[in-house]
């Protein structure tokens, strides 16, 4: 039987969420986050700073392009995507330390971190379901 302890640790050997990448990324840990999705919905809006690489590419690119020892985050739309999944079993089979971030990028924007598009890297206002919403007071 499995410990309650081994499950969560692999767990979380395995998932990551938007508020730790963001935390690692501005402690300067080089983590390299990968956008699995489509290239319509690459346009659409991303993860600031990430990689565009389809699931369907990751065997034949992920060797040119991620170092072997690299830590890697996959991420797709939201926690009703599961290309999220494809994609980090693709990088596993391949040897890569990887982690699917859950909440896709749909949390990554609800929470507030940067977003880049065509026009540039911006944010959107933190959701208070999933983010802490800052509350201006009046002095």
């Amino acid at each position: 039987m499995i410990e309650r302890t081994d499950y969560y640790a692999a767990k979380l050997a395995y998932e990551t969420d938007a508020s730790d990448v963001h935390a690692a990324r501005k402690a300067g840990e080089s983590i390299y986050v990968i956008d699995v999705r489509s290239d319509e919905a690459w346009a659409q809006g991303r993860v600031a700073g990430a990689i565009h690489m389809h699931y369907s590419e990751i065997a034949a690119r992920a060797p040119l392009e991620i170092p072997e020892d690299a830590e890697v985050v996959v991420y797709c739309w939201s926690p009703g995507c599961n290309a999220g999944a494809k994609g980090a079993l693709e990088f596993a089979k391949l040897g890569y330390a990887v982690r699917e971030m859950i909440g896709g990028f749909e949390y990554w924007v609800r929470e507030g971190y940067p977003v880049e598009d065509a026009d540039g890297v911006h944010r959107r206002p933190v959701d208070p379901l999933t983010g802490i919403a800052r509350v201006r007071t009046r002095a």
